[in-house]
């Protein structure tokens, strides 16, 4: 039996938590990071150890093998796996926030798309003016999405889509608002053009995929996040992919900065920079640059992990998020992506020219960690949100 078979009760494999999963894994990670860097794709050793330790399925429902670990959990996790390869972490990530769809699928193709291939991963990207055209028994999808992370190594994609009804409107909510619904087709179905070619998390793979005309049935269709379509249960699911994403994401980020702090650790230990005679351990100027890092990475990770934890209980009780807890949500994860890139920054700066050469642990990171603060959960704007729900007034509610 897989590791991703071997659920246990607890929702862990094997009773190991993934953090701790990853951790035995980290030195794979770590040993291909150039490789994934070069080849803008997980290779398949490194794929063969995450599928083996299960961290594709810790979001993932019981029904269908996987665990469904607290968000508190998956984040421990990811930032473990962000410190040996950003890349990785969030490519693990994104698949893992997709495949909370399966609790808002019919069970039957949650588990035909998950629950039969211990190695599925679901992807998927952006795509606004992509349409799905109700036709009888299911959609006629026309569309073209951008950044689906995880697309070199996924086996289903999903397309995001505005559904037209047959008189040619668009299907909307109460408030007016256009509908969103996610097509899933397997990974063979679309033309996929390779089109990855960017400063930062250059391994995700994050290509471009379309298709024309496709019909997709019904039941290989989905909206996810509304209680109403939930199909299966489970405390997690009464947090959103937009909760999972943001924390995940914010774990990268936290990641990147761990490890990147760690390497400067190291690097002022031993190093005596140019025109001076003192190593830069010696520094009070380093010193104190190391004590006030490492207490914003602290704190940052404290206030998600603490925020996750405090959710759990409401979750576990049946209890949707209320306004105040997305918005805490909200508020940790991109504090936690913001701190870290002025962390990160900071290092960088006081590295030296050591930092600018590629065969460093620090260039790769630097470029990693922009590109994670330029994602949509990364924004400073979020901020903005959070501000005004303090205030009393209410946001908009799109990335709560």
């Amino acid at each position: 039996m897989s590791a991703a078979q071997e659920i246990t009760q607890s929702g862990y494999v094997g009773g190991e938590a993934p953090a701790e999963r990853a951790k035995r894994i980290a030195p794979i990670i770590a040993a291909h990071a150039g490789q994934i860097e070069r080849d803008r794709a997980l290779p398949k050793e490194l794929l063969d150890a995450l599928h083996g330790a299960a961290l594709f399925r810790t979001l993932l429902p019981r029904a269908f093998r996987g665990e469904e670990v607290p968000l508190q959990d998956f984040v421990q996790m990811q930032i473990v796996i962000a410190a040996a390869d950003a890349s990785t972490a969030w490519c693990v990530g994104q698949a893992s926030g997709c495949s909370m769809a399966a609790a808002y699928l019919k069970p039957e193709i949650a588990y035909e798309i998950w629950g039969a291939d211990p190695r599925a991963v679901l992807a998927w990207g952006m795509g606004p003016q992509s349409r799905a055209v109700v036709v009888d028994g299911g959609y006629l999808v026309t569309g073209k999405w951008h950044f689906a992370s995880g697309s070199r190594h996924c086996t289903w994609l999903g397309g995001h889509c505005k559904v037209v009804e047959r008189d040619g409107s668009l299907r909307a909510d109460a408030e007016g608002n256009p509908i969103d619904r996610t097509m899933l087709f397997k990974r063979e179905v679309p033309k996929i053009t390779d089109n990855w070619r960017v400063m930062g998390l250059r391994g995700t793979g994050s290509d471009t995929y379309e298709v024309k005309d496709l019909f997709v049935p019904d039941d290989y269709t989905v909206q996810r996040d509304l209680p109403i379509n939930r199909q299966t249960g489970g405390a997690l699911y009464h947090f959103t992919t937009t909760h999972a994403y943001a924390s995940g994401f914010a774990g990268v980020a936290l990641g990147i900065c761990r490890g990147m702090l760690d390497e400067f650790i190291k690097l002022a230990s031993d190093k005596t920079p140019a025109a001076s005679t003192r190593p830069m351990r010696d520094s009070h100027v380093i010193q104190s640059l190391v004590a006030r890092c490492e207490a914003r990475w602290r704190s940052a990770r404290s206030l998600l992990l603490e925020t996750l934890r405090e959710c759990w209980p409401r979750a576990e009780a049946g209890l949707e998020m209320t306004n105040d807890e997305r918005v805490s949500i909200r508020l940790a994860s991109t504090f936690a992506i913001q701190t870290s890139r002025e962390v990160v920054e900071l290092i960088y700066q006081e590295a030296g020219s050591t930092a600018i050469f590629e065969d460093n642990p620090f260039e790769r990171r630097f470029r990693d960690i922009h590109a994670v603060s330029q994602q949509v959960q990364g924004r400073s704007a979020h901020f903005e949100a959070v501000g005004q729900h303090l205030l009393g007034q209410t946001p908009h509610a799109r990335f709560l």
